[in-house]
């Protein structure tokens, strides 16, 4: 069976979950020891980050690897749009999800669950969010236009590239507008099955982030701040937040290879 090293409230693992839900195909969900040496997970994961499958002998990990194999491996039904220009389309939705939106998902959780910042700056950081997810939301919705679904006829690739982020910002109070065609294809991606299953895993994991904030204050959960992440705070007003997780050395960057 396959094992899909995962954590329910990452958004890049909910893609795959997604996928493999959606194909019918079965899986192990594993939460790797993020406070410990996991040399399993080390191994299938270099950069130390989920989702990584592994299927028997082989192991991959980055999320757009990983459904690319799936699709590769088992075509049916169909993820991808047939044309060449469709699937261009739904894979750009995904880059820009991944590279820009996911960035602000996460500044807020970096704000409101670790409490990197409170005050006026906690205010200037989530201000900045807000008006971006605005922006993004606006955008998204032109790229929809009158399909009903990202992908086209059918629920695929392009939706599942865009719900996890939607609905992260949704979990921040940074919903959809009402009456918006985003938010009709919002509540019809969430009704389904895959979308279900992915929500009912998010829920047994979040009471643990009550304690979330004193686990980053006493450095024992040190959180990844690069690439997107890291350009993202710097311009969004939180350069003094990635100076204090410097300073405490409770975020990371790359891990060295070995």
């Amino acid at each position: 069976m396959l094992k899909l090293y995962e954590h329910p409230l990452s958004p890049y693992a909910q893609k795959v979950k997604l996928s493999l839900y959606e194909k019918g195909i079965e899986f192990e969900a594993a939460m790797p020891n993020l406070f410990g040496n996991d040399q399993e997970f080390a191994r299938v994961s270099p950069r130390r980050e989920v989702p990584a499958l592994v299927d028997g002998n082989t192991a991959i990990f980055d999320s757009t690897i990983i459904l690319e194999y799936i699709e590769d491996k088992w075509p049916k039904p169909p993820m991808l749009p047939e044309s060449p220009a469709e699937r261009a389309r739904v894979r750009m939705l995904e880059d820009l999800c991944d590279t820009y939106y996911e960035a602000i998902n996460w500044g807020l959780a970096e704000v409101n669950f670790f409490k990197r910042a409170t005050g006026d700056l906690a205010n200037r950081i989530t201000e900045a969010a807000a008006k971006q997810i605005a922006g993004v939301h606006q955008w998204l919705e032109r790229e929809l236009g009158n399909r009903e679904w990202f992908n086209g006829a059918s629920f695929g690739w392009g939706d599942l590239s865009v719900l996890p982020y939607v609905n992260g910002s949704v979990g921040f109070g940074f919903a959809p507008s009402a009456g918006s065609r985003l938010a009709k294809w919002h509540a019809a991606a969430n009704s389904r099955p895959s979308a279900k299953k992915c929500a009912e895993a998010v829920a047994p994991v979040m009471a643990g982030f009550q304690q979330a904030s004193t686990l980053i204050e006493s450095g024992a959960m040190v959180r990844e701040y690069r690439d997107h992440r890291l350009e993202w705070m710097m311009r969004s007003g939180g350069k003094q937040v990635v100076l204090d997780g410097m300073e405490k050395k409770n975020i990371r960057f790359h891990v060295d290879i070995t």
